[in-house]
């Protein structure tokens, strides 16, 4: 399945390359700046997914002593730079489509509908290569794919009504909207891989809810020490203190298996007795920033 991944991001950026050459021709003949903006929008895409394909395969590696969790942050990192290709180049469509605003260009209309037309059909053939996505990386691969078709979907509407009505203020117009869609999302996934990498609570798993219910658990007298977090936005990951007198295996058992219902599958419990002193009870982060921390490794 995940050599199948990487196929299809292989694939996606051969297209992606291809066909982004062929839409700067197509804005030369044309004169379109919706064809020329989202040419540049192509190529910025065909060049993050190259850098997608290569980290996404260096993602798969197996832990190793220097990285313990795996390679995965890599995938992530690829999603991070595709993504900000995609800020900047949208911000540049916004800019080049005010241009032409002020000064409108002469379109030839039935050459643009053509363009559209290859344009809507390649880019679907791409969105259905990396639909099969099971990382932050491929999802943001294939949010390109998708948003290009929807693009190619506008212009093409737009072609269609300018040869119609000769409004040619339509074509920047139309890239103006298809950037701000563009810009909306990659700064919503921009959002999402800084939330990660700042080992933010991952979205829809509430703290407050899992020690509610870990400490309904027969025997659990208290938890604390509790930290969640997410290596690529999939996989979670916990490690907690818990106060109990009962069986050691008996309460992690029922601890994991509840933590496994908020699709936590890596748990570090550390297990203590209500007449043990927990030295950590306050997280020991501020001893360390303050320097009153003075542990020595021999």
């Amino acid at each position: 399945m995940k050599n199948k991944s990487d196929k299809n991001i292989f694939l996606a950026f051969i297209l992606n390359i291809a066909f982004s050459i062929f839409e700067f021709i197509g804005g030369a003949i044309t004169n379109s700046v919706a064809i020329t903006s989202d040419a540049i929008h192509d190529m910025g895409d065909a060049m993050s997914i190259g850098i997608s394909y290569f980290l996404e395969k260096i993602s798969k590696r197996k832990p190793n002593n220097k990285y313990t969790y795996g390679y995965i942050r890599y995938s992530v990192i690829g999603s991070l730079i595709t993504t900000i290709i995609l800020l900047v180049g949208s911000c540049y469509v916004i800019y080049n489509a005010i241009n032409n605003i002020i000064t409108p260009k002469t379109i030839d209309y039935s050459k643009m509908i053509i363009f559209a037309i290859i344009g809507v059909l390649v880019n679907f053939l791409a969105v259905y290569f990396t639909r099969d996505g099971d990382s932050l990386n491929q999802k943001s691969v294939n949010l390109h794919m998708l948003e290009d078709v929807l693009g190619w979907v506008v212009v093409l509407i737009g072609a269609i009504v300018m040869k119609f009505t000769d409004i040619r203020l339509i074509d920047p117009i139309l890239s103006i909207v298809v950037a701000l869609f563009i810009l909306i999302n990659a700064f919503l996934n921009f959002k999402s891989i800084v939330d990660l990498f700042l080992e933010k609570t991952p979205n829809g798993i509430s703290i407050d809810k899992i020690k509610k219910h870990i400490l309904n658990i027969n025997g659990v007298k208290d938890i604390h020490h509790i930290h969640v977090w997410s290596i690529d936005g999939y996989s979670n990951y916990a490690t907690m203190h818990i106060v109990s007198n009962e069986k050691n295996d008996k309460i992690k058992k029922l601890v994991k298996e509840e933590l496994s219902e908020y699709g936590i599958c890596h748990t570090t419990i550390e297990l203590e007795n209500e007449k043990e002193k927990c030295s950590e009870k306050d997280c020991v982060l501020d001893n360390i920033r303050t320097g009153n921390n003075h542990h020595h490794h021999k």
